[in-house]
């Protein structure tokens, strides 16, 4: 009963996005038969607002349905803890877990919750960029490790990587309401896990590395592909539609 309930949430988010938004997506590099499906994790870069769920605004039906399924979400346990923010997010997948930002039993519990049929979505920075390019606390944007764990975890399968354009135009974090009618922007790429796990051990050279050669590969592809920000200049990159 409850993926109905999901589902029906996302396809309602999908139609006001639809309605009150132009979202521009584009893939980059070759794009696979049914680049939709198959997924087994999902990783947002560039977290910029709680609004990004406006993205569902370009996702077919189909991948919604397994999301609501099969979909996994740790999300922050501020966030959470929310009244109605809280209580928005806990029904934007099959399971959503409330997670700290240390490795303690909520992140094992994301862990252990990952089947053969689930596909995680995470957003690896694990907070919201600022206005000022910068995390809450003045830090610069990096990438959290528990994506590599996630990696080990899942062994094989599709990851979507998507990078996003930013919705401070939209709502910032700290502003009481979105603004619409604007546009929003997303590039996707599509890898095979376990090519990807291969290349990065390559990169560490050791298993203890791994962590850190996935951080530093997926800060670099954000840097390169997410697409600029509202206002924002950046370099032209091969993308397909």
């Amino acid at each position: 009963m409850r993926e109905y309930l999901v589902f029906t949430i996302l396809l309602s988010i999908k139609i006001f996005s639809r309605l009150f938004y132009r979202v521009d997506m584009h893939w980059i590099g070759e794009v696979p038969p049914d680049p939709w499906r198959h997924h087994r994790l999902v990783a947002v870069l560039n977290h910029t607002s709680l609004y990004e769920s406006l993205y569902t605004g370009g996702c077919p039906n189909h991948f919604l349905w397994r999301l609501a399924r099969h979909g996994v979400v740790p999300i922050a346990q501020k966030t959470a803890d929310r009244a109605v923010v809280g209580r928005f997010y806990s029904l934007v997948a099959k399971r959503v877990i409330s997670i700290t930002r240390e490795r303690d039993e909520t992140w094992r519990e994301v862990l252990r919750t990952i089947d053969p049929d689930a596909m995680v979505i995470i957003l690896p920075e694990g907070r919201m960029k600022r206005s000022s390019g910068l995390d809450a606390h003045g830090k610069p944007m990096t990438v959290r490790g528990g994506v590599a764990d996630i990696l080990e975890t899942i062994g094989e399968g599709r990851m979507l990587l998507a990078y996003s354009g930013g919705l401070h135009h939209v709502q910032a974090p700290g502003d009481r309401f979105p603004r619409l009618f604007k546009t929003i922007r997303m590039n996707l790429e599509v890898m095979d896990i376990g090519t990807y796990r291969e290349a990065r051990m390559a990169d560490a050279g050791h298993p203890r590395g791994f962590k850190r050669a996935v951080v530093q590969d997926l800060e670099r592809r954000r840097d390169l592909y997410c697409p600029p920000e509202e206002g924002q200049e950046k370099g032209r990159l091969e993308i397909r539609d």
